[in-house]
């Protein structure tokens, strides 16, 4: 029987390693938990968009110079969602997340408020980037959502709702 040769498989594993870290990068984003009341008025509906990689999430996006994160979160949902009227309300939380983007540390801190759609919600325009858009019912928008952190600021939103009668 051949002994394996742990120090050979060390080395390749070892070589298989990314370039190191060379610079750490912050971007600051913000965005928001998109809800609507059902026609009825007696639901919650909440709005996701998916990415290119096929994930569920809410619009976001980078602070721009000169912008605050609600100015931000408000021009992005516009953007990415083609919702024209709303209205920020409270901010949740913020989340925070890295990524290595090539050699570098990406530190991402995105801001999130609550956001009432207005007017037409049902004319959505998603930017050509996205896989879909679409109102989910408050619950399955918990379930689908990629990220564990924005899923509890939607459980956040939707207690905020209730109590305060939005």
């Amino acid at each position: 029987m051949k002994r394996p040769k742990p120090i050979q498989e060390f080395k390749k594993f070892v070589h298989k390693r990314k370039p190191s870290i060379k610079e750490v990068v912050r971007e600051p984003t913000a965005g928001g938990v998109i809800f609507r009341r059902t026609k009825d008025g007696k639901s919650v509906e909440i709005l996701l968009i998916q990415d290119a990689k096929n994930r569920w999430t809410i619009p976001k996006g980078h602070i721009e110079e000169g912008e605050k994160a609600r100015q931000t979160a408000e021009r992005e949902i516009g953007e990415e969602t083609g919702l024209q009227e709303m209205k920020v309300l409270n901010w949740l939380g913020k989340i925070n997340f890295q990524y290595r983007r090539q050699a570098s540390l990406v530190l991402m801190t995105t801001e999130i408020y609550l956001v009432k759609a207005l007017g037409d919600t049902d004319k959505l325009k998603p930017e050509d980037w996205m896989n879909g858009i679409k109102w989910f019912p408050a619950a399955e928008a918990v379930d689908i959502i990629a990220y564990e952190d924005i899923s509890k600021l939607i459980l956040l939103a939707l207690k905020r709702i209730r109590l305060e009668k939005l």
